[in-house]
């Protein structure tokens, strides 16, 4: 088992950091370069694990992917130039890569078996399958297709009418993704809006895609065309930077091209409403995804309550939110957050169960968690449980702990930002 040892900082935290490329915009950028016709071109892409596995991925359905140091370069011949793989398509530890991989294969006419890593085949995939399902893709697995590894046969897909149960990206891109390939318009209906990389993504590609509140209307046959992609920094990413900016004393850090996608920035509006000390500086380039500088000095923080809508906008940033709440005055409570069960890890047991060994004040409920602010954090082992979220949230823990702190498995951090120790290092004084 892996281990690093973690000291707290004597001083604050300054410096200015260029977050690392979106990771659910390279997924993607991956996946429509290789459906679109001609040659996509791929800046700022994320070299992370689970990036590569979508790589790794449509490399076995024949697409022809050249990496540098600049770019990625996908030479694309639309969704019927995927071929049938030899063999099993791995997507490691990347739940995007397969429900939105198993919406692109529901509409190709022919077989493949899809397989990931230990924490892939725990986290449920009927939220996927069975609309697919209903369109008319062929799918099996353990329990009737609730998990990996899957078999698929694809084919002749009709459109669906669907009311979404849950608020997920994924689920919704993966039926936008089979829906371009049915026989008709398909309408999808969100619980509540979730990030919606992938609509912003056809259209970047030349297609078409009706959005309306809450209700997406997608035609089937539409041909996308290549488009270069220059990919933005992660803001879950930058969320790390963002609080530890916040909670370590003396700090300002400036966090160059973050993106600003309105249904990924609930982490802002959060620290906001808490007090943070926050500067925005939009970029005027004009692009298909909205990006700035971010400012973050040293804050007064406040309790609050995170509920509702706002949770499918930062679903990905609550460790590091748990975190931040430890640090600031009064409590601060989590709600409607069920869906942290079924990441990497069940991260509402995990975030509260590692915080405590740091000696927060931290507990767990059905739904979320209760934080109470004002805590000092002392030090002690904790682990990652495979999860880089958890790892990273821990690591930024680590900078205000009194005494050292061991962190087990900090290598799945790589799997989001191989650069994470070398960027928090930069900004040691």
């Amino acid at each position: 088992m892996e281990l690093i040892e973690l000291l707290p900082t004597m001083n604050g935290l300054k410096g200015v950091i260029v977050i690392p490329g979106d990771k659910s915009i390279s997924h993607r950028s991956v996946m429509f370069g290789s459906i679109a016709q001609g040659v996509t071109k791929v800046k700022n892409f994320l070299p992370g694990d689970d990036c590569l596995s979508t790589i790794s991925c449509f490399r076995k359905l024949g697409v022809v992917i050249e990496e540098n140091e600049k770019e990625l370069i996908i030479y694309g011949n639309g969704f019927e130039g995927l071929k049938e793989p030899n063999e099993l398509l791995d997507v490691g530890n990347s739940g995007t890569t397969i429900r939105l991989l198993l919406g692109i294969l529901a509409g190709r006419p022919f077989h493949s078996s899809l397989i990931g890593d230990d924490s892939i085949g725990k986290r449920p995939m009927t939220r996927v399958t069975e609309p697919l399902k209903t369109m008319g893709a062929q799918i099996d697995g353990r329990k009737n297709g609730e998990f990996t590894p899957l078999s698929m046969r694809g084919g002749s897909l009709q459109p669906i009418q669907y009311k979404m149960p849950v608020a997920s990206a994924q689920v919704k891109s993966a039926l936008i993704l089979a829906g371009l390939q049915a026989d008709g318009e398909s309408i999808i209906i969100e619980k509540a809006e979730s990030r919606d990389h992938t609509e912003r993504m056809i259209r970047k590609f030349g297609g078409q895609v009706q959005t309306d509140n809450r209700m997406i209307k997608v035609k089937g046959g539409q041909k996308l065309i290549a488009s270069d992609i220059l990919v933005p920094g992660d803001i879950s990413s930058a969320a790390f930077f963002l609080v530890a900016g916040a909670i370590v004393p003396d700090s300002e850090i400036v966090l160059k091209n973050v993106g600003l996608n309105p249904t990924r920035t609930g982490i802002i509006e959060i620290m906001n409403k808490m007090g943070a000390n926050l500067e925005i500086h939009q970029n005027d380039a004009d692009s298909f995804e909205p990006a700035g500088d971010i400012t973050i000095k040293t804050s007064n923080l406040r309790g609050t309550v995170i509920e509702g809508d706002v949770i499918p906008r930062l679903i990905d940033e609550i460790p590091i939110i748990a975190l931040l709440a430890t640090q600031a005055e009064g409590k601060t409570i989590i709600k409607d957050a069920a869906e942290l069960k079924v990441k990497e890890t069940n991260r509402i047991d995990t975030v509260v169960n590692e915080l405590k060994k740091l000696g927060a004040s931290i507990e767990a409920t059905e739904d979320g968690m209760v934080i109470h602010g004002g805590s000092t954090l002392s030090g002690g082992t904790v682990s990652s449980h495979g999860d880089h979220r958890i790892g990273m949230m821990l690591a930024i823990a680590s900078l205000l702990c009194k005494d050292q702190v061991n962190l087990e498995n900090p290598e799945a951090i790589s799997v989001s930002y191989p650069n994470f120790f070398s960027h928090l290092n930069s900004l040691k004084n």
